[in-house]
């Protein structure tokens, strides 16, 4: 079998259940409908008593409960029943490629594999083969560490983009494997849509993603030498936290080789169709948007064009670099206006640091102006016509210059892109022994 550590992943053992109903054992990634206790507990009834990674997994509205200690406990004890009761069947040495239908009838594909994370890192303009999307806030890795350290199991919801416009690796793989018995397929609980799973393990399709992942590789190469080969979409504080238990592993054992060196991800083409990036807005308050618009003029340099709600609306959605204001003029109806620009990079990683110099401008004492985040163009209407209340509408998140901005400014700004829909983030389902 050839090696696959020159492109920091490596072909990883899989335990799989062996008659659990998909239904039940898959449940969504943690980090999910936090605010939304009523899903959980939706979850929770549909679970029952059935074995499920619903047990394995700590979802993050519980993270700062009073009880997170004794979830943690009832986490690592139902981890080593699952193993001791023989829940799944013997491991193999393979990647999964996954074929997975939302309710919004979009099938994303991907590859399931282990991530070395000694050639990830989540600093900003790092050189390595993995690198973070979005900012890394620190604070948040030390609670998931407790989850992870001495952790029997692990089971990911980490998804990583590779840049192949050309479907070289993934999809091109689908083709040559999908044709055979599945290792898994059922439909996913709550009305989340359905997923398949094929065992890629044959030699001679191990030998074609190698040769597909050396041309993307290839293609890859930045000017310094270094290659930016995969980029965290899903998951990015949890990955933080794999490696940061990883380098407390290696410092107190010596261990240069482990389990725990690695991380099960997902493997997903940026271009694939059915993944969608959403913008995620911005919408102020406690401000005025004339002076607002005029800042951003000033900072982003372009044009301001004046303009009813749905010009707005065309205008931001068929451009990669003009932002869209809602606002309350002087004459207290509601203003739409737009601004283009000749920004070449991800929009959002040129509008956030000045949203955040305008706020710091405008803030004094209690007279702060506030941020929020939202989705949907619904929204950025409804709340720019607020007294007080400026929105920013965002255009589509270009794909195509999606890794060069990393590579050229680091990590994006907080709140930068949203992967599809909540139900359509992954779901828990394949394992790999971690600690023994």
């Amino acid at each position: 079998m050839k090696s696959f550590r020159e492109f920091g992943i490596d072909v990883p053992e899989i335990l799989l259940p062996k008659d659990a109903d998909i239904s039940t054992w898959s449940v969504i990634a943690c980090d999910q409908y936090t605010q939304d206790e009523s899903y959980w507990d939706s979850v929770k009834r549909t679970v029952g008593s059935k074995d499920s990674t619903l047990n394995l997994i700590l979802p993050e509205i519980y993270l700062n409960s009073p009880d997170r200690d004794e979830r943690v406990g009832r986490i690592r004890a139902a981890m080593k029943d699952y193993l001791a009761r023989g829940v799944f069947a013997p491991a193999e040495r393979e990647f999964i490629y996954v074929e997975r239908t939302t309710a919004f009838g979009r099938t994303r594909k991907g590859l399931v594999a282990a991530l070395d994370l000694e050639t990830y890192e989540w600093k900003p303009f790092s050189s390595a083969l993995t690198r973070a999307t979005e900012a890394t806030i620190v604070e948040r890795i030390p609670p998931r560490k407790e989850i992870r350290r001495g952790a029997p199991l692990e089971i990911p919801h980490i998804m990583l983009l590779v840049n192949d416009p050309d479907h070289s690796l993934i999809e091109a793989c689908g083709a040559r494997v999908r044709n055979g018995v599945p290792a898994y397929e059922g439909n996913l609980m709550l009305g989340a849509g359905s997923i398949k799973g094929w065992a890629v393990r044959d030699e001679r399709d191990l030998d074609f993603l190698h040769d597909a992942l050396s041309a993307i590789r290839k293609k890859n190469a930045q000017d310094d030498g270094s290659v930016f080969l995969f980029a965290v979409g899903d998951g990015n504080h949890s990955l933080a936290t794999a490696k940061a238990v990883w380098d407390e592993h290696k410092a107190s054992t010596g261990l240069t080789e482990s389990p725990v060196r690695y991380a099960l991800v997902e493997l997903v083409n940026i271009y694939d169709e059915g993944l969608t990036f959403e913008p995620i807005h911005r919408v102020l308050f406690g401000t005025d948007g004339a002076r607002l618009l005029e800042f951003l003029r000033s900072d982003l340099g372009g044009t301001v064009r004046q303009c009813g709600a749905e010009e707005m609306e065309a205008s931001v959605r068929n451009s990669r670099a003009s932002f869209g204001f809602v606002y309350k003029g002087l004459s207290g109806r509601t203003e739409h206006a737009v601004l283009e620009t000749d920004i070449t990079d991800l929009a959002v990683s040129r509008l956030q640091p000045a949203l955040d110099d305008f706020i710091r401008s405008e803030s004094s004492g209690s007279d702060s102006v506030e941020i929020d985040y939202i989705h949907g163009s619904d929204e950025v209407l409804r709340l720019g016509g607020k007294d007080g209340a400026v929105s920013v509408m965002l255009p589509p998140v270009a794909k195509d210059s999606f890794f060069a901005t990393i590579s050229a400014r680091g990590p994006l700004p907080r709140k930068s892109f949203s992967m599809g829909e909540a139900s359509e983030k992954r779901f828990y389902l394949e394992c790999r022994a971690l600690f023994s």
